[in-house]
């Protein structure tokens, strides 16, 4: 499998493609299974947000580097309505929707970083990373 794949975001099938690719992405870079449920959970949350709130946008995921950790970056980008009020959205059970508001803060709780850019009606796109750690014994 290549270093990168992008999933483009259309409707709520989506979301299981994307969570699959996840998986195959992480798995060979010695994520435990804990973690590559983390990581599937935390790439649904976002592609989520995607098919309700922009109806259409993109994930890409790929193996990164910084020295000697290796993991997983997941980038999600849309050309949405955007988040009036990131602060906001990103309160434990806010929603602007029919969910328990768990989206944005629950990925971020799930992932090592998480960052989110949104202007106004021009859309958002939410970079997240989840490192590898080996077990110090």
């Amino acid at each position: 499998m290549a270093d990168e794949v992008c999933v483009p975001i259309n409707s709520e099938i989506d979301i299981v493609t994307a969570r699959q690719k996840g998986r195959e992405l992480a798995a060979p870079l010695g994520f435990s299974s804990t973690e590559l449920t983390l990581i599937a959970t935390a790439i649904s949350e976002v592609v989520r947000n995607i098919v309700e709130y922009a109806r259409r946008g993109e994930i890409c995921l790929s193996v990164i580097q910084n020295g000697d950790k290796r993991g997983i970056r997941v980038i999600a980008s849309d050309k949405g309505p955007g988040i009036p009020n990131i602060k906001l959205a990103m309160q434990d059970g806010y929603s602007t929707g029919k969910s328990l508001g768990l989206g944005l803060p629950g990925a971020k709780r799930l992932m090592d970083e998480f960052e989110i850019v949104s202007r106004v009606g021009k859309g958002t796109k939410i970079t997240m990373k989840k490192w590898v750690y080996k077990n110090a014994r």
